[in-house]
């Protein structure tokens, strides 16, 4: 409680005009995500489901992930601890995680530009300009968020690059896959208000007949998993 109380109450950097902007939910500031509710966090960066005490066998309540950073073992990064609070607020109030009261601070955290395009109104679904079909574009710059996401559009723009100066068809995998999910994502947005898109099974074509949740990701897991390999295999996308 009195870690939550500091660090909703914490100073923040003051922010220049052109970079106040509306956060994308998936990479919030600490404190914002904080500021939602006292168990946000608990939900989010400090999950602690399957971590339990080795002692009594109990889940913790909370758990802060360190990642390390060198070879040495001597950096360790606190994950997901995104934040726009002065360098001084971070040294005092992440000090107040257990274990980290004596911990030196090699480098402060700051918030990344989540720079983007308009996709919808400037690219195809096979990540080409729509104007310049022969300009690609990969990565988190298209509208996708997330490592694997980032690589998956990279792989996807490489196999219709090739396509297209062999002179075949364009790749578009189908709704029921990801990958096909966040290629139409990237170039319809009906709202208009074209905002990044982690991987999850609400960019995938529904399965509306199985009422179990557990059951109905399943389903979405193996319809996926067939449609992607036929898929593959109908394109050679193996040669």
């Amino acid at each position: 409680d009195t870690f939550y109380n500091e660090l909703v109450g914490a100073k923040q950097a003051v922010l220049h005009d052109f970079d106040k902007r509306d956060f994308f939910d998936a990479c919030m500031p600490v404190e914002e995500m904080a500021r939602r509710g006292k168990d946000t966090l608990r939900f989010g960066m400090l999950k602690p489901v399957g971590i339990t005490n080795p002692e009594t066998g109990e889940r913790y309540y909370a758990v802060v992930q360190l990642r390390k950073e060198n070879a040495e073992a001597t950096m360790y990064n606190i994950v997901g601890f995104q934040t726009n609070l002065t360098f001084g607020e971070q040294k005092r109030v992440f000090s107040m995680l257990p274990g980290l009261q004596n911990a030196e601070f090699l480098r402060y955290g700051v918030m990344h530009r989540n720079t983007f395009l308009n996709s919808p109104k400037v690219l195809t679904p096979y990540f080409s300009m729509i104007e310049h079909k022969n300009i690609y574009f990969a990565g988190q710059i298209t509208g996708v968020e997330g490592y694997m996401e980032s690589v998956m559009s990279g792989l996807i723009a490489g196999i219709n690059m090739a396509r297209n100066i062999e002179g075949k068809e364009q790749l578009l995998y189908p709704a029921t896959t990801i990958i096909g999910g966040l290629q139409r994502h990237i170039s319809s947005n009906a709202s208009g208000n074209f905002q990044p898109m982690n991987a999850n099974f609400g960019v995938l074509e529904e399965v509306s007949n199985i009422r179990d949740k557990k059951k109905r990701k399943e389903e979405y897991y193996l319809r996926g998993e067939r449609d992607i390999i036929q898929f593959n295999a109908n394109h050679n996308v193996n040669d």
